[in-house]
């Protein structure tokens, strides 16, 4: 009997580690809804998650598109406790390998914020534009920053 338990809990426990990714995966919402957007998000992992103020933090956002892409801008908007605190405008080269093709692409933005940044949840909202202008999608999430380490100790001093 304890044999026929044990292997239940372990069914049990490999079940559930398939369904991880899903339940540490960031949701996000698109501006507009009914919005056509040429770019789909599919996903979205923040790393580390949460946030560490003075350490490196990844942004990696997978996407699809159904139109080459050559080129545009990246706009980055920062809430806190929504009120907007940061706007950054970025090459959209910089964060993905241009030109993309039609298909999946990942995009990958790499911050280290201040180590004054108060904890907290936040609100970042991305657009991406195309060449032309053209609004290729719109998307926020939430994230959050912890106090973290500075790394030093008392020895270090």
């Amino acid at each position: 009997m304890d044999t026929v338990a044990l292997q239940f809990k372990l069914a049990l426990l490999a079940v559930s580690l398939l369904f991880l990714p899903f339940l540490l995966a960031t949701d996000f919402k698109y501006c507009d809804k009914e919005g056509n957007y040429v770019v789909k998000v599919s996903g979205i992992d923040i790393s580390p998650n949460p946030v560490v103020r003075g350490k490196p933090a990844t942004f990696t956002i997978s996407a699809s598109t159904g139109e080459a892409i050559s080129g545009g801008e990246a706009v980055i908007d920062v809430s806190y406790f929504g009120v907007h605190i940061h706007r950054e405008t970025r090459p959209l080269c910089e964060e993905t390998s241009c030109p993309v093709a039609v298909g999946n692409f990942v995009l990958s933005h790499n911050q280290v914020l201040p180590g004054f940044t108060p904890p907290g949840s936040y609100t970042l909202k991305m657009t991406l534009s195309g060449d032309g202008a053209s609004q290729l999608t719109c998307i926020s999430f939430d994230f959050k920053i912890s106090f973290g380490t500075s790394g030093s100790s008392v020895s270090d001093i």
